[in-house]
């Protein structure tokens, strides 16, 4: 899951060397946490949140299907 996310978010930015996804895990829960640069956080973002939300809807139907809760968090 951390390489889908990884593509997807590289295939989006400018910069592909900065994208760092980390992954913490506890009990049936799943937070990834995705870093780009500061000039590309518009573009994972997107205009009203949209393609974050995308992303989001992405991981939670894959992680259901394994029985655990993934969340995906956008930091810098």
């Amino acid at each position: 899951m951390k390489e889908l996310i990884e593509y997807i978010v590289k295939s989006l930015v400018i910069d592909e060397e900065s994208v760092k996804v980390t992954e913490t895990e506890e009990n049936d829960e799943i937070v990834y946490h995705v870093f780009v640069a500061e000039d590309d956080m518009g573009r994972v973002i997107g205009k009203s949140g949209k393609v974050a939300s995308s992303i989001r809807a992405i991981v939670k139907s894959i992680s259901s299907r394994q029985h655990k809760k993934a969340f995906v968090k956008f930091g810098e």
